[in-house]
């Protein structure tokens, strides 16, 4: 990160924007989390539910058939909400551990990350992977301690996990007061303030009561004596022992400020949204091959981080997720693509309030817009007002699970064949071709992929599939002197293939298979991972 201190000032319409992701173990409470925020950002009416036709009801950031029937957020989407004079752009990232690439991806478009934890379980599997990306990327992080209101940990147990996990400074901004049936609420540390729940209404927000210090006498008539004593003595001592929130420390990711809440009962969520507006980064400079970008500079440019087709079934659309990185965008704007070198003009932009998408007229840096298209627009393509950029950091894994696919139906091969290079284009699975035989090897990074894959290419292309093992456990990308790849291709044909970008991939069976092109190889380089650059 950054030293802030002499940059210059960003634009008011920048300064305030703040552009975030949620990450979570799954169940810990991400999506209703999501759901809160948006209720009070004025985004949707009433959490829980969406009025659809009938009695639909489902979140609104889930839209995929698939995750309304698991529960699980499988496809990220942003959604664009006002709150309290801040424009917070949240963007959903999947909760399933199996569907980590599209997360990693999306925390390469945002400022900072919010950290739900699970306060009876704590640190989880699926936390320390997302949070070491995040660690990888400087992100600053919020954490949220959720669930307070079910029996939970002991609050400095819980905060030493962290510390010892993460290997992060943890700064209160929050105490809890009792837990499970005996939670009444928390101290505001930061603005010092004593913050009640109301349990009768999980939409209402609880009362909060201005104090003047742990010793004023109006503690004492809204907790009884024996948790007030607990309090001022857990406060002391988390005084001595835990450092005090410093907003540097944090935006260097060396510091995370925690609170401490109930999602569900929409205990918490508002201190932690201020606490995203008070002390959260503005958006920050993006890095390109050629130099870095920073936010205040007036040429638009932006790169795209993911790609959803199909969002309306009923036209094969994709829409093109990009994040601003400079400048004030205006809608019609033309932008040249760098990777096909051609101007494309943007007219109908969209952005989204959780499903609802309505077409945005400007947008500024730090902002996510949906750019529709045919498929034009792929993973890690800049858009700029006609400097080559190159915008760098956003991965691609090599996949950890292949399987070979097949058409139910001999005669759809063709259609077989655009619907997967659809979903390698979305960065939904790896498509490798074959350099013998015919077929298609589809690579995921967890199983549950190849469900998904094989119940939307059912539902979106009416065409039945099956996945077969393949003899393939993984792929490496070749790179090399262009001679010496030529010969270790024709001597290994067999296990070569090509992704659909056309690029060479190594399919390997065992771990022998990738140490003997090394030692027969010494130029060349195998690979698990490609920038997606253009």
């Amino acid at each position: 990160m950054l030293d802030l201190t002499n940059r210059p000032a960003l634009p008011p319409e920048i300064a305030r924007r703040r552009t975030f992701a949620i990450i979570s173990h799954p169940d810990a409470g991400k999506t209703t989390l999501t759901e809160k925020f948006l209720l009070f950002g004025g985004a949707i009416q009433m959490a829980g539910q969406v009025r659809a036709k009938g009695e639909a009801r489902r979140t609104r950031s889930d839209f995929m058939k698939m995750e309304q029937e698991r529960g699980i957020s499988v496809s990220a989407s942003a959604m664009s909400f006002e709150y309290k004079g801040w424009r917070f752009n949240l963007v959903d990232t999947p909760g399933h551990s199996d569907f980590s690439e599209d997360t990693y991806r999306t925390l390469t478009a945002v400022d900072a990350a919010i950290m739900v934890i699970d306060g009876a379980k704590g640190v989880e599997s699926q936390t320390r992977k997302l949070f070491e990306v995040c660690r990888l990327r400087d992100l600053p992080i919020l954490t949220f301690c959720n669930k307070m209101d079910r029996e939970s940990r002991d609050t400095f147990e819980i905060i030493d996990e962290i510390q010892e996990n993460l290997a992060i400074d943890v700064a209160p901004a929050s105490w809890p007061i009792g837990m499970g049936r005996d939670f009444l609420g928390c101290y505001d540390i930061v603005h010092d303030r004593l913050e009640l729940i109301d349990r009768a209404d999980r939409n209402r927000v609880a009362e909060s009561i201005k104090i003047n210090g742990l010793d004023d006498p109006l503690l004492a008539e809204h907790v009884p004596a024996d948790q007030l004593a607990t309090l001022r003595e857990e406060l002391e001592m988390a005084r001595e022992l835990l450092p005090a929130f410093n907003r540097q420390s944090f935006l260097e990711g060396h510091m995370t400020p925690i609170w401490f809440g109930s999602a569900i009962n929409s205990f918490g969520v508002r201190e932690l949204m201020d606490g995203m507006g008070e002390f959260g980064p503005e958006p920050q400079p993006q890095k390109a091959a050629e130099r870095q970008i920073a936010a205040e500079e007036e040429p638009v440019t932006g790169f795209v981080f993911k790609v959803q087709a199909n969002m309306d079934p009923k036209h094969r659309d994709r829409v093109a997720f990009v994040r601003l990185a400079s400048g004030h965008f205006e809608r019609g704007m033309k932008l040249l693509h760098v990777r096909s070198k051609k101007q494309m003009a943007v007219s109908n932009p969209v952005l989204f309030l959780a499903a609802d998408r309505e077409l945005a007229e400007e947008a500024w840096a730090g902002d996510i817009i949906g750019i529709p298209n045919h498929g034009q627009l792929r993973i890690g393509d800049a858009l700029t007002e006609g400097e080559a950029l190159r915008f760098t950091g956003i991965p691609s894994f090599a996949p950890e699970l292949l399987q070979t696919v097949r058409a139910g139906d001999p005669m759809k091969a063709k259609h077989l064949e655009k619907a997967l290079m659809q979903f390698a284009e979305e960065g939904a699975a790896k498509v490798f071709k074959p350099a013998i035989g015919s077929g298609f090897i589809v690579g995921v990074v967890g199983a549950l992929q190849f469900e998904v894959l094989a119940s939307r290419i059912e539902q979106e292309y009416s065409l039945p599939v099956r996945f077969e093992g393949s003899q393939f456990t993984s792929a490496r990308w070749v790179t090399g002197p262009k001679a010496e790849i030529d010969r270790f291709v024709n001597i290994n044909k067999q296990h070569i293939a090509h992704d659909h970008d056309g690029d060479i991939v190594f399919l390997t069976r065992l771990q022998w298979d990738i140490d003997r092109i090394v030692r027969d190889f010494p130029e060349l380089r195998l690979t698990a991972t490609k920038e997606m650059m253009v």
